[in-house]
């Protein structure tokens, strides 16, 4: 609530970068809808990198995250809670809006349903992921750049199985062993995720 112009940013960010392409590339109905997936997915992975800096660099910042990692509470719950709230402020804003996104590309009806319905599954995943990243780097002089680097590699694989959801939907193929694999990573990121970053983030403070 104190900082509402980074939700904004990073949903701007989704919506220009989704934009540029179809303009960059002309008005080709068939080859707009074979990059949709992939041009989607990766719009909205780089959105949700963009709050991650400051996941837990202001609460670092002012000794808040020191008090929490005293507190009788486990470190994990809080941890847990700021991975939801990264979530709702950066990955839900960009399964609203990508059906307006689709939509330039050219996507069916049943194609954006998919499209939601992978992105659900796989910001979730993303923000857990960049958690850890974001606690391996708390303190420490060109974070971003950092967080990019431990995260982008550990996204791959629901990148992959997210653009692969939309894009076997799209061929006339089904999307549920893609979707399937998709939530075998959330189920892991869900379970694994909170604990590893709570240990990095005491590692930073020590």
């Amino acid at each position: 609530m104190r900082r509402r112009s980074e939700p904004l940013f990073t949903l701007g960010f989704f919506v220009v970068v989704a934009s540029l392409f179809p303009l960059g590339l002309g008005p080709e109905p068939e080859l707009l809808r074979r990059i949709a997936p992939g041009v989607l997915w990766v719009a909205a992975l780089l959105a949700s990198m963009l709050a991650l800096g400051r996941l837990f660099g202001a609460d670092y910042e002012d000794g808040t995250l020191e008090q929490l990692a005293l507190a009788p509470a486990p470190l994990v719950l809080a941890v847990g809670a700021k991975i939801v709230a990264h979530w709702l402020v950066s990955g839900l804003p960009l399964v609203l809006v990508s059906p307006l996104l689709a939509l330039q590309y050219g996507l069916p009806g049943d194609v954006i349903a998919h499209l939601m319905l992978s992105l659900l599954i796989g910001t979730p995943v993303l923000s857990l992921i960049g958690a850890i990243a974001a606690a391996l780097t708390i303190g420490v002089r060109g974070a971003g750049v950092l967080v990019a680097l431990l995260a982008l590699p550990l996204y791959v694989p629901t990148l992959v199985f997210g653009a692969g959801a939309v894009d076997a939907r799209l061929a006339g193929l089904s999307a549920a062993p893609n979707l399937a694999l998709l939530g075998a990573c959330l189920a892991l990121a869900v379970l694994f995720a909170p604990l590893a970053t709570a240990a990095a983030i005491r590692i930073s403070l020590e």
